[in-house]
């Protein structure tokens, strides 16, 4: 069956994007991981912008005219993604005590303490729901909450078949389609009274971060489209509607990266020599042999160890990298975690 126009264009991104080395800048996954968070707790109702959660998890400065509610919600997910984070090179086997610990990260300071006809249960521990819930005033309702745990149990086995499978395929377009699965399979379950949202975002994300993907972001002005991807697909009883949505918004918000960064190349080195334009070709210059000669004995530094060692940017760093890959002197292989770089014999000698 041939590949869907979006499919190969996604794969065309992610390719210029690793080659670009985006995510080499420096503090890049830290701000990408940020914005995540943001846009994951404003779909269910945080106002908190992405400058104040810098402010906020860097800094500890709260963000005026927030509710408290609001930055808790923010610093449990920071907390739940950092557990995920430490856990995707562990390669932990999904269970629904897993599930449970994660939840009881992402609702540590906003769960609460039920007492129902069923027996007494709290969501800030991770635990299961003990009542029906709806999906919103006249929604249909989610899974009856006695079948929950059995659920949750079949998801657990069915995903870690399928991660195998995903390992042995070596596709990152399997890889992705598991984790949006992921999502949506867990997002109809509903196992917990509230927090499934950002869950089953938390979820996908873990299950990217343990293939080494770009994790995909749902953004909140593609709240609604994000909502009825997930209707449709409980409507038609398919996860294509999801996947759908996900592999094109993914394929969006790469391209709007791959633009930026782009852009941001365009500038020339802001250099502190003399305004001399023969000064500053030869600073150039010596910035360019040093680069070419560090990557010639250490394939694998990247643009941060780089821009240490001459004392200078990142990005000014990532400037000049670009443009010798763009002159064909300089030559990404391989991805992130694995890649290197080759640096074309002669580009030394032509300095």
């Amino acid at each position: 069956m041939a590949e869907k126009d979006y499919i190969r264009d996604l794969r065309a991104a992610l390719s210029e994007y690793e080659q670009l080395g985006i995510a080499q800048q420096i503090d890049y996954q830290k701000f990408y991981l940020y914005s995540i968070i943001t846009h994951s707790t404003a779909i269910e109702g945080s106002t908190v912008t992405e400058i104040e959660n810098q402010l906020l998890f860097d800094e500890g400065i709260a963000a005026k005219g927030r509710t408290m509610v609001e930055q808790l919600m923010n610093l449990d997910l920071k907390s739940a993604y950092e557990q995920v984070i430490k856990m995707a090179p562990q390669h932990i086997p999904f269970s629904v005590d897993m599930l449970k610990g994660l939840s009881a990260l992402v609702m540590k300071n906003t769960g609460s303490k039920y007492s129902t006809l069923m027996g007494d249960f709290d969501s800030s521990k991770g635990d299961l729901r003990k009542v029906n819930v709806t999906a919103g005033i006249g929604g249909r309702s989610y899974l009856n909450y006695q079948k929950v745990p059995s659920r949750l149990e079949a998801f657990c086995k069915n995903m870690n078949e399928r991660y195998a499978e995903a390992v042995a395929s070596n596709d990152m377009i399997e890889q992705y389609a598991l984790s949006f699965d992921a999502h949506n399979l867990l997002v109809a379950i509903h196992p917990w009274v509230d927090g499934n949202g950002r869950m089953s975002r938390l979820i996908m994300n873990y299950v990217q971060f343990e293939f080494g993907l770009v994790p995909t972001k749902v953004l909140k002005e593609d709240r609604a489209e994000y909502i009825q991807s997930l209707v449709d697909s409980r409507d038609q009883d398919s996860l294509e509607p999801f996947r759908e949505f996900m592999f094109r918004s993914h394929l969006r918000n790469i391209t709007k990266e791959i633009e930026a960064y782009k852009q941001s190349m365009q500038a020339d080195i802001d250099f502190t020599a003399p305004k001399n334009t023969d000064v500053v070709k030869d600073v150039v210059k010596d910035v360019v042999k040093e680069i070419l000669q560090i990557l010639s004995q250490n394939p694998m530094a990247t643009a941060a160890s780089i821009a240490s060692r001459l004392n200078m940017s990142s990005r000014q760093i990532q400037r000049q990298m670009a443009k010798l890959q763009q002159q064909g002197r300089l030559v990404r292989h391989g991805g992130r975690k694995d890649g290197y770089w080759e640096v074309i014999s002669d580009s030394l000698s032509n300095n």
